[in-house]
């Protein structure tokens, strides 16, 4: 766990997929997919890849004019590329914006992340096709998009990086009392502590029986004993009116 860090230096899907990039086993058939995927990156894809950013969940009518429009704020744009569909020639939602110098794409990722074009909320982040060694798009069953609700469990992004590792096999000895010896002995007289109160508390119960019994019928004795004197009263007073 000493190499571990929240943000992934080298991409492996089992990880990617997982919460806390610690999994050894895959979770569903995406990561699957990607396991198995051969993904060789576009060779004809030109420009730095250390000066290019990755812009995502773009409305599907924005166009080059209007990313140009609000990513040369942050500085001089050298390329901009949104990805169409070969055969339709409309835009799939995403594209690559190459700066000039690294201080407008640093301030660029930091800025305009989450920023609202076209009524669409945007993600921005480096490009990692060429960066990051190992990296399979989404379409192949890789990538760090996706949430938690959606089905699929992807983190390791920018916006949901991993979570701190937990010592799961001491957490589950405890648990089912696999722990220490000592935890063991201790559990166990205490289970021993709670039957010994059950059975003296059974045993003063009984005990008390006998007791409410008595009270019991002492009251109704005692009930029965009213009656009979009011009774004997309603006599009298009908005697005395006759």
């Amino acid at each position: 766990m000493s190499d571990w860090a929240p943000i992934a230096k080298e991409y492996d899907p089992l990880k990617a997929g997982s919460i806390d990039g610690t999994d050894e086993e895959p979770h569903d058939r995406a990561i699957w997919r990607a396991m198995l995927a051969r993904y060789v990156p576009n060779k004809g894809v030109t420009g730095d890849p250390h000066l290019t950013l990755f812009v995502a969940r773009l409305n599907l009518q924005t166009t080059e004019e209007k990313l140009k429009e609000v990513f040369s704020r942050y500085g001089d744009i050298r390329k901009i590329r949104l990805v169409r569909d070969l055969v339709t020639g409309f835009s799939k939602g995403y594209a690559f914006i190459e700066y000039k110098e690294e201080r407008a794409l640093l301030k660029a990722h930091r800025d305009a992340n989450r920023l609202v074009i076209d009524q669409h909320e945007i993600f921005v982040d480096f490009e990692l096709e060429r960066t990051l060694k190992g990296w399979i798009p989404r379409r192949l069953g890789g990538g760090f998009g996706g949430k938690k609700e959606s089905g699929q469990l992807r983190f390791g992004g920018r916006d949901r990086p991993f979570r701190k590792p937990i010592n799961l096999p001491n957490v589950k000895n405890d648990f089912y009392g696999e722990g220490p010896s000592e935890k063991r002995n201790w559990s166990r007289e205490g289970t021993r502590d709670w039957r010994t109160r059950d059975r003296e508390h059974e045993r003063s119960r009984d005990k008390r029986w006998p007791e409410r019994e008595r009270s019991w019928a002492w009251g109704d004795s005692e009930r029965e004993r009213d009656s009979k004197e009011e009774r004997s009263r309603g006599r009298e007073r009908k005697d005395r009116d006759r």
